[in-house]
């Protein structure tokens, strides 16, 4: 009886204990000491050059958490977002540059924030055999820039870097052709062709497209409509191995016929570039 005492005494005391630490570890917790902002903000630095680019993010947040009232806070909001960035955490940063766009629309800043912010969904940008959601929002974010901030040194590369958006999704929309026109699908394969002359002019995905519908259009026989295409591309492109490709498939024919002001390809006759 007296071990069976001793035993539940043990436990007793033992469970005591946890508690006690239990309680001991929430008054330390409970213990906050407030850091200068200086201190927070140079050691979130630190982690930056230290390319501890989470640790850094976290860091900044502190110094708003702190002192949103300091200087120091709207600074280390947009470290904090360039810190999620170097770290490719892409939605985090994006979700911090939202936060400072709309809390500090008049800051000098701003044009940055919207050149980071496309960033994120520019580098993010998948190859043309995945979804192109993030192509498309990279597009919208980049043109965004190009828009409020003409004159802004973001404003060139983000033009350039729009150029190479729109190749992209032109590609994609190549690639969902091909698959179409190889299964047999030629109607499906022309609306995707045809998205591509009519909406991305400028890419160099243009002068397939002209011959792989010149491929579907016979496939169809639709020879008019491929006659058409074939004068589009040798119209446009008279040097280009698609032109030789379609002129090869139209058995030489005449590839200049009269204009049929009822087909789409009219359209764009001499106005691809």
């Amino acid at each position: 009886m007296a071990v069976g005492k001793t035993a539940s005494g043990l436990v007793v005391a033992a469970l005591l204990a946890v508690v006690l630490a239990s309680c001991g570890g929430s008054k330390k917790e409970e213990a906050y000491v407030e850091a200068p902002v200086e201190d927070l903000y140079n050691n979130a630095l630190n982690e930056l050059s230290a390319a501890k680019y989470v640790t850094a993010a976290k860091g900044f947040e502190e110094v708003e958490r702190q002192h949103p009232y300091s200087v120091w806070a709207v600074k280390a909001e947009l470290m904090a977002a360039f810190s999620y960035y170097q770290a490719n955490k892409y939605d985090d940063a994006i979700v911090a540059l939202d936060r400072f766009i709309q809390l500090h629309p008049g800051n000098r800043d701003i044009p940055y924030a919207f050149y980071m912010k496309a960033l994120c969904y520019y580098e993010q940008i998948s190859d043309v055999a995945r979804d192109q959601r993030t192509t498309e929002l990279a597009l919208g974010a980049l043109r965004e820039v190009v828009q409020r901030f003409p004159e802004s040194r973001y404003a060139r590369d983000a033009n350039l870097k729009i150029d190479l958006a729109v190749d992209h999704l032109a590609g994609k929309e190549m690639e969902i052709g091909r698959y179409y026109e190889g299964q047999g699908q030629y109607v499906a394969a022309i609306n995707r062709y045809r998205a591509v002359i009519e909406k991305f002019q400028t890419t160099s995905h243009v002068p397939e497209a002209l011959h792989r519908l010149v491929e579907c259009y016979l496939a169809l026989g639709v020879r008019q409509e491929a006659q058409m295409a074939g004068a589009v591309l040798g119209n446009n492109f008279p040097g280009s191995d698609w032109y030789a490709e379609s002129y090869y498939l139209l058995e030489g024919q005449d590839l200049r016929p009269k204009r049929s002001e009822g087909s789409w390809l009219s359209r764009v006759w001499g106005s691809i570039f």
